[in-house]
């Protein structure tokens, strides 16, 4: 017997001795907990709207920082997000040209299907993507990093506002140990 014949035959042994009771019993635990589905909220994401389109970088060491940033702002459950390297730097970059339309290809998703009013972008810095767009390793320069970082969360930020003129904007910069400063347009 072949080795998939076999497979197949101990699968139908399995059927066979669980018996009628078990095959209840294991029907109607799914059957509760299709009924308990039905009454748990429903989320932002299930009513079909989202209050927010989060862009931040892949980072690793920052996801759950991330999360709790959202969070920490009562935006839980209400934001899509995209992620690309470098966040800002990913949507604007000539280096990667399929990142760019990547990110507006998303946002008009999140405007035409979540009905978003506002896009939040999250750089971090000792961000590896700078270092390999821009060939600099800013880590050790906060004073220059923190610059490179507004100039180009900025740049996007006109970007956006220009084909979007009706959405909000918010930048920030996340440092490793997950606080946070906002980045705001010069007066």
């Amino acid at each position: 017997m072949c080795q998939d014949q076999h497979l197949h035959h101990d699968c139908q042994q399995t059927a066979l001795t669980m018996g009628r009771r078990n095959f209840v019993q294991l029907s109607l635990l799914g059957g509760g907990a299709a009924l308990l589905g039905s009454f748990l909220p429903r989320t932002a994401q299930a009513s079909g709207s989202a209050e927010v389109l989060l862009l931040s970088c892949m980072d690793y060491r920052l996801v759950e920082s991330t999360g709790e940033f959202m969070h920490g702002k009562g935006l839980s459950h209400k934001y899509d997000h995209i992620v690309l390297a470098g966040a800002s730097l990913g949507a604007v970059t000539n280096k990667f040209l399929c990142w760019n339309s990547t990110f507006w290809e998303h946002l008009d998703v999140a405007i035409s299907l979540h009905h978003i009013k506002k896009v939040m972008v999250l750089d971090h810095r000792d961000c590896g993507a700078y270092k390999v767009v821009l060939g600099e390793d800013f880590g050790k320069m906060p004073e220059k990093e923190t610059r490179v970082h507004a100039e180009t969360l900025m740049g996007l930020r006109r970007e956006v506002l220009k084909k979007y003129p009706t959405l909000e904007m918010e930048t920030y910069l996340m440092a490793l140990d997950g606080s946070v400063e906002q980045i705001v347009p010069r007066a």
